[in-house]
């Protein structure tokens, strides 16, 4: 099974390799696409790993779109920036 998740704050490659590297540790999913310019994540695996995958999303900084605003917006911004960086060092 496979679905896709629109996320906010992913601005380059190092953002797509911090999502990949992150996500498909996640138990049970199998594969990860990043599509940085339209924000999307493709994600192929078992449904139950769909709510896994939506939480160690907002951890690294990029939730799915409009699930954050206010201060939980500005901090998912700071994190994104991190695994930004450490994906472009990976």
């Amino acid at each position: 099974m496979s679905w896709t998740v629109t996320v906010e704050n992913i601005k380059c490659g190092g953002c797509a390799n911090s999502i990949r590297k992150a996500v498909g540790a996640v138990t049970g999913v199998t594969g990860v696409e990043v599509d940085v310019e339209k924000g999307d994540i493709r994600v192929e695996g078992e449904e139950a790993a769909r709510a896994a995958v939506a939480r160690r999303l907002l951890e690294l900084g990029y939730p799915e779109s409009g699930a954050v605003s206010g201060l939980g917006s500005v901090a998912a911004k700071a994190k994104s920036f991190v695994s930004c960086a450490i994906g472009r060092v990976s």
